[in-house]
């Protein structure tokens, strides 16, 4: 029997941040209160919000069983929650927390470099910004802008790891996964960035 047949479910949160945004949604481990992976569901056209959010979570399970298939072999909950620390994180975020998930542990599969990256990004506040070139330092290693920027690319638990605060250093948005700079833009004006 593998390791995940003896952990419990996983579990899933979600809430509207409003203004057109779509819904954060957060796939987290009950057991430690770990966020897995996190993502914004954006409806499309005349789609209720449960469709996207379903689309999330199927897209969101099917990069976990690439790059952690421990934690993708886990069973989840079908049903969301709205208990527990990191459904408060959720539903504060939403409403305008942009702190709240800064205490919450985040666990994402990637090099050593990976790690520093992710974790130089929790440390940028909220309202805040920071460059390629500037994460690459705050990571350890000046030179490796590529990198720090791949990091980013490849962030599978987004406001928790907030790669949406990295920019170029030209002041350009740079990208923003797969939700585009106009999400990005208005992610930091929410958090009071003015750009």
């Amino acid at each position: 029997m593998r390791e995940a047949e003896f952990l419990p479910e996983l579990r899933w949160s979600s809430a509207t941040l409003g203004d057109d945004l779509g819904s954060v949604v957060v796939i987290h481990s009950p057991e430690d209160d770990t966020i897995r992976a996190a993502g914004l569901a954006r409806p499309q056209g005349a789609e209720p919000e449960v469709a996207a959010i379903g689309r999330l979570l199927e897209h969101l399970m099917d990069r976990l069983e690439d790059i952690a298939p421990l934690t993708a072999a886990r069973e989840m909950n079908p049903l969301p929650t709205d208990k527990g620390t990191v459904a408060q994180a959720v539903l504060a975020y939403s409403e305008g927390d942009s702190t709240a998930f800064d205490q919450i542990d985040v666990e994402q599969p990637g090099s050593a470099y990976r790690q520093d990256v992710w974790a130089a990004m929790r440390e940028v506040p909220a309202g805040e910004t920071v460059s390629y070139a500037e994460l690459a330092q705050m990571a350890g290693r000046p030179q490796a802008h590529r990198a720090a920027a791949s990091a980013c690319a490849n962030n599978l638990v987004a406001f928790a790891v907030p790669c949406h605060r990295v920019i170029r250093s030209d002041g350009g948005l740079g990208g923003y996964l797969y939700y585009g700079t106009d999400t990005k833009r208005r992610l930091l004006a929410r958090e009071g960035v003015r750009l």
